[in-house]
């Protein structure tokens, strides 16, 4: 086996994204051949002995691939705060998979949950430029000022402005709308913060498509596995083009054609 950098054979081996990975790497939690790694250092775990907190590195398992209807109040995480509930409660599975693209506790919606440390960076990594789309229920109207500042994009407390983003009203429920969001970054809680910038309390917060991935009717607190075609998808290869019906031929008529003058 040739050697990999080792954040990538940590992301192999079911430990987080890439990015995560390299977070291991650079706090000193990680070994190899007794000596403390470094970031970019490459690896074989055929021939290396590589520890990550003094655990050896099990070889790559399978890769899994699963996607859950996240309900409000429980935890976009691995381990449990609180006595909160984790999406790891709510599906069943023997591998050590990861959520990818999480939700605060009062979100609800698509998590995807897997052990492709590869896939994980690139839905995540800001270059890439992936879309999550969202349902929004406000508890208020937002008028046409609101909306347009919110498609330029929205100065936070920090200081950061959000890169532009789609917005467009759904309907009305009550005193509030329901708005529909696609947006290619995902700094935390970005929606509620940007709403409460603009004046616009969130009631519910749902997200429905994370890049080519979407939650369909997939009931609240269910999952399911993703299909060999979601997954090929979400990795880069297109859609099958839908298929065209055939041009219908004349039907013979018995007669013989009569020859032109």
């Amino acid at each position: 086996m040739p050697a990999e950098r080792i954040q990538k054979l940590l992301a192999q081996a079911g430990h987080g994204s890439r990015r995560e990975c390299e977070t291991y790497i650079t706090a000193g939690r990680v070994r190899v051949n007794g000596q403390v790694a470094k970031l970019g250092e490459k690896a074989d775990p055929a021939v290396d002995d590589i520890r990550l907190d003094g655990h050896k590195l099990a070889l790559a398992e399978p890769l899994e691939y699963l996607v859950l209807n996240k309900p409000r109040f429980v935890l976009s995480s691995v381990k449990a705060e609180d006595g909160k509930k984790t999406v790891l409660d709510l599906v069943e599975t023997d591998k050590r998979l990861y959520p990818v693209g999480r939700l605060d506790l009062e979100s609800e919606g698509l998590v995807l949950l897997t052990n492709d440390g590869e896939l994980a960076n690139r839905l995540t990594h800001p270059r890439y430029g992936h879309e999550k789309e969202y349902r929004v229920l406000l508890a208020r109207h937002p008028d046409a000022r609101q909306l347009e500042a919110w498609r330029r994009g929205v100065v936070l407390d920090d200081g950061t402005k959000t890169l532009p983003a789609e917005v467009r009203p759904e309907r009305t429920q009550g005193k509030g709308a329901w708005v529909r969001v696609v947006m290619t970054e995902g700094r935390k809680r970005q929606i509620r913060e940007v709403c409460t910038q603009l004046g616009l309390p969130v009631v519910r917060l749902v997200r429905v498509r994370l890049h080519t991935l979407r939650l369909g009717g997939l009931p609240s607190g269910k999952w399911r596995h993703l299909t060999p075609q979601e997954v090929a998808e979400l990795r880069g290869a297109k859609p099958p083009a839908a298929r065209r019906a055939p041009a219908r031929r004349p039907r013979p008529t018995g007669k013989k054609p009569r020859p032109k003058p």
